[in-house]
């Protein structure tokens, strides 16, 4: 396993997109919530590259706009509109300011996160708790509220929800944040059953330990850790996260709704001990 600062840590972390793919999007539009940075970033310039114009939202403006350039800057389309995704008029005037800047609405990819800082869970303020879940919980139904109607009139459409591992087997400290990431995984499979004959397709995507600008800022050693927690031995990369998203969103995945997309190096497989002992022999020294 290569460490930061050694040759081939960076391959490993986050491999190149294989070349000579299609553009499974081209001529359908795409709204991205919480793209301003990491993993909603690189998905929104994924679609992009895929053939969609790209309609970024966020809180943060100036970042959203740099986003949106790096895209044009390629030939690509795209918008960027400030948003807060827990507010049901933002959201509402989100959808509609894509329907009238592109006609349309085929693809959603809700991102959006945000709560308070790890802590036991008796130590949580309750407000904090709150965001925590308006964002995660509540700025996905909204999202999947306005987003499903708009894609309606076209006869369509696909949603990604963006989940996390955490939400499937819970983490110390992360009360917040497991409650919310969990709470999405049930909303995304009642909306997969509620449109499943409607055109409209609705998964969710797990992430396990990705190198996003929390795991760069914790340093090395963070993220040698993290890396080793992996079957694979190493993090994934935002762009593999966009690429899950981009397939779920395509027709290469017509038949798949409802379903929970880990993406964590297998992590979810189950247990992979450094070393086995065999039953009633001492473990030698490594």
């Amino acid at each position: 396993m290569s460490t930061p600062g050694t040759p081939g840590y960076a391959a490993q972390t986050a491999p190149p997109p294989a070349a000579g793919l299609d553009r499974p999007m081209q001529g359908r539009v795409a709204l991205v919530a919480g793209a301003s940075k990491g993993i909603g970033a690189a998905t929104a310039e994924a679609f992009a590259d895929a053939g969609a114009a790209v309609v970024l939202a966020a809180r943060d403006a100036a970042a959203l706009e740099s986003v949106a350039q790096k895209i044009r800057a390629r030939g690509g389309r795209a918008t960027a509109i400030r948003a807060d995704v827990s507010d049901a008029d933002s959201v509402r005037s989100l959808v509609e300011s894509a329907l009238d800047t592109y006609g349309r609405l085929d693809a959603a990819f809700n991102n959006a996160t945000d709560g308070p800082m790890p802590a036991p869970l008796a130590e949580i303020d309750p407000a904090e708790f709150d965001r925590g879940i308006a964002t995660n919980v509540r700025g996905t139904f909204l999202g999947m509220k306005y987003q499903i109607s708009a894609m309606l009139q076209s006869g369509g459409g696909t949603i990604v929800n963006m989940a996390s591992r955490a939400g499937v087997i819970g983490v110390a400290g992360l009360a917040a944040y497991v409650a919310g990431k969990a709470g999405i995984i049930g909303l995304t499979k009642v909306a997969a059953l509620d449109y499943a004959d409607q055109g409209i397709r609705v998964n969710v995507v797990a992430p396990g330990t990705i190198l996003t600008h929390h795991l760069e800022a914790a340093g090395p050693e963070a993220q040698r850790q993290a890396a080793l927690a992996s079957p694979m031995h190493r993090i994934g990369s935002p762009s593999e996260v966009a690429q899950a998203v981009i397939w779920l969103s395509s027709p290469a995945s017509a038949y798949i709704s409802g379903a929970v997309i880990p993406i964590d190096g297998g992590q979810s497989a189950g247990l992979k001990p450094p070393r086995m002992y065999r039953q009633g022999q001492p473990l030698p020294p490594a």
